[in-house]
């Protein structure tokens, strides 16, 4: 089992900057890659970012050269920076864990979510 809070959302204008934290605790030894996913009402949860346990990422192309995930193993955190933010940031943020369950499987861990919303 592995629990995923997410914290740092808020309301900000379009332009500002944001920092997301996701803590991971319980089974955390099997966690493989972690990424933030993104909500928005009638769409569906797409991608944001992902990072692999050896600090590989990737992006959406919607946030390139605006968002930076990072990671820290030791702290067990998840981070993502977000700079010059627009209105389409806007959505709830889900952390996301990788949980390998053996050789060719996996389980999805998702946080609770935390709302960003972006003013113009």
């Amino acid at each position: 089992q592995v629990q995923l809070v997410e914290s740092g959302g808020g309301l900000v204008q379009a332009g500002g900057s944001l920092t997301l934290s996701c803590v991971a605790s319980g089974s955390i030894s099997r966690i493989n890659d972690m990424a933030w996913y993104r909500q928005t009402p009638g769409k569906q949860r797409e991608l944001v970012a992902t990072i692999s346990k050896e600090g590989n990422t990737k992006y959406a192309d919607s946030v390139k050269g605006r968002f930076t995930v990072s990671r820290d193993n030791a702290k067990n955190t998840v981070n993502l920076q977000m700079n010059t933010l627009k209105p389409d940031d806007t959505g709830v943020y889900y952390c996301h864990a990788e949980w390998v369950l053996g050789p060719l499987s996996t389980y999805d861990y998702w946080g609770q979510g935390t709302h960003v919303t972006v003013s113009s």
